[in-house]
């Protein structure tokens, strides 16, 4: 029996981490909003209320179908290293760490992005679609466990700073669960970018929306961010936040007919890891899971081993393609995908992270051996939300950036990006700091398409578990036949035998924890083939929080599903 009911609607459809940004996103698709409004409003909402995950200051990938174009495009919502960046001086004077603080801080990014989502695709302004999330802040709304958790956890570190005390902390205790959160000036700021936006109204929707963006990245936001920044040792200068643009991109895409009908999967760009997706569906495309069976120790194991070669890949070749060359097109090929599928011995379990990839032209890339053979603590940040509504546009993104490792700027509210923490501080690494360089970013929206039949945007938090899990629920669907909200609540394994994206990136060789619901044998049966198991608790937040939605076109019906493992929600009519 499913923790939460399957949602079905004909009309349009939410899904989202949390489910007041569900209902924010709702509400705007009934006051006649479309996909990308109301997932604009979604993803805003998430900023507030999961203010220990997602940041209004923070990151947001996004994927869009716009289906009067029949047109696939992203948003790089991805800020880039301040110019003052010196890669020399976390080498020389941090020890070659990225330290907490404003040392990891790179440009916001979301409030460009969604506000350029609005220019290209909406209908709405950014008034409107903000609204819900600047009540949220202004009136607050009662703190969910997880929320509690991560506070209480974190604890000493947001006293420390005293912005964030202010939100968190109610006479020097962490709030806890049911007590009320209010950002009265995260609030303020909102509705400050509102106000400017309603006074430019007369100029135009284009003008008005330029207004609210130019009150974050070159009004008295900007000023407040980057005063903080020059007073506290920080890098940011306004000079960087008004330079700043994401783009829309062409996506990575892929083509797949060995998962049962054909279907396109397409995933941002290598500045972040979505690509690392396509991968791992590369080297298991063709695959007779029936077989194999449904998690079963040969699937277990199959699926295991080749996420660690498309991991592999990952940290030889993967960075921003600014600055880094990387041969994507190979990565995600079948070809490719055959051969390192080949590497693949279904017997045991290779003892730490493969060797990459051999391709043509490019170098061995980075051992494994670069990253601290200790503990990967699992960054608990980032968030998802995905939107389709009754015209087939469809919307999915993957906000992130959490409170715990980057400070609230008194007068603000927001703790900017703290992005910076994907990077690494070793000269030669595809993702080495630099000035103007974007970190390659863990979150990673997803979108499939089977043109006039399907489609299928699904995503989810968790860090390095991202592609795992969201491979583990498109396979339950794609493969297995299930609905959406059995296949997100299905048990998952992941591995962590590769070096985590987070800093100081920890590496557990051979680590396979599987969810408490897989059966006792499989689990020995893993043990028996080499792999170092362990039992996570069922439903554990750590094995990713997927939402997904899949809109049958040839029946008009869509089917909903929100993880029960974090405080998701669906919503559809």
């Amino acid at each position: 029996m499913s923790l939460q009911p399957t949602i079905k609607a004909n009309h349009y459809m939410v899904s989202a981490g949390h489910y007041l940004a569900t209902e924010a996103g709702y509400k705007v698709l009934e006051a006649g909003g479309n996909a990308f409004d109301a997932g604009v409003a979604s993803g805003i909402a998430l900023g507030v209320v999961q203010p220990d995950l997602v940041q209004v200051a923070g990151v947001a990938p996004i994927i869009l179908y716009h289906a009067e174009s029949n047109e696939v495009v992203t948003v790089s919502g991805l800020g880039w290293w301040p110019k003052a960046t010196r890669l020399e001086t976390y080498i020389n004077e941090h020890g070659g760490k990225i330290p907490v603080g404003l040392a990891r801080a790179v440009v916001p990014a979301a409030p460009d992005a969604w506000i350029k989502v609005l220019q290209r695709y909406g209908t709405m302004t950014f008034g409107e679609v903000a609204s819900h999330a600047t009540r949220y802040a202004r009136d607050g709304f009662s703190i969910h466990p997880l929320l509690a958790e991560n506070i209480d956890t974190h604890q000493d570190r947001l006293r420390g700073w005293p912005a964030s005390a202010e939100v968190f902390m109610s006479n020097g205790q962490p709030l806890r669960t049911g007590e009320l959160i209010v950002q009265s000036d995260l609030a303020k700021c909102m509705q400050y970018m509102i106000d400017e936006e309603a006074a430019a109204a007369g100029q135009g929707r284009e003008a008005a929306l330029e207004a609210a963006r130019s009150a974050f990245y070159k009004g008295d936001i900007a000023k407040t961010i980057t005063d903080y920044h020059a007073a506290n040792g920080g890098l940011l200068t306004m000079e960087d936040m008004a330079e700043y643009a994401s783009a829309f991109e062409a996506p990575v895409k892929r083509s797949f007919t060995g998962f049962g009908d054909p279907i396109d999967v397409y995933t941002c760009g290598p500045w972040c890891q979505g690509p690392v997706l396509l991968e791992m569906m590369s080297i298991i495309e063709g695959t007779d899971f029936k077989e194999m069976g449904h998690n079963t120790g040969d699937y277990v194991h199959f699926l295991t081993e080749a996420m660690k070669l498309a991991f592999a890949d990952r940290e030889a070749y993967i960075g921003d393609p600014r600055f880094v060359d990387v041969p994507i097109d190979t990565m995600v090929s079948a070809e490719f995908g055959r051969m390192r599928r080949a590497e693949i011995d279904m017997a045991k379990a290779c003892p730490e992270m493969p060797a990459a990839g051999q391709i043509p032209g490019m170098g061995a890339g980075p051992a494994a051996t670069s990253a601290a053979a200790a503990p990967s603590r699992m960054a608990l940040d980032t968030s998802y939300t995905c939107v389709v509504d009754e015209s087939g546009n469809v919307f999915s993104a993957t906000p992130s950036d959490g409170s715990y490792g980057m400070p609230i700027i008194p007068g603000t509210g927001m703790a900017p990006s703290s992005r910076g923490s994907q990077n690494w501080a070793v000269e030669g690494h595809p993702c080495a700091i630099a000035p103007g360089k974007r970190p390659r970013l863990t979150p990673a929206p997803a979108l499939a398409l089977r043109e006039g039949k399907l489609s299928l945007p699904f995503g989810t938090p968790g860090g390095d578990v991202q592609a795992q899990a969201m491979l583990q629920v498109f396979l339950n669907m794609e493969v297995w036949g299930m609905e959406a909200q059995d296949a997100i609540e299905a048990p998952r394994f992941a591995t962590y035998s590769f070096p985590n994206s987070f800093e100081p990136h920890g590496y557990e060789k051979n680590i396979l924890r599987m969810e408490g619901r897989m059966d006792e044998d499989v689990m020995e049966d893993m043990s028996g083939r080499g792999h170092k198991v362990e039992r996570w608790p069922d439903m554990i937040w750590k094995a990713g929080s997927v939402c997904a939605i899949q809109a049958d076109h040839e029946t008009g019906i869509m089917t909903g599903g929100a993880d029960a493992r974090r405080a998701s929600r669906v919503m559809g009519w």
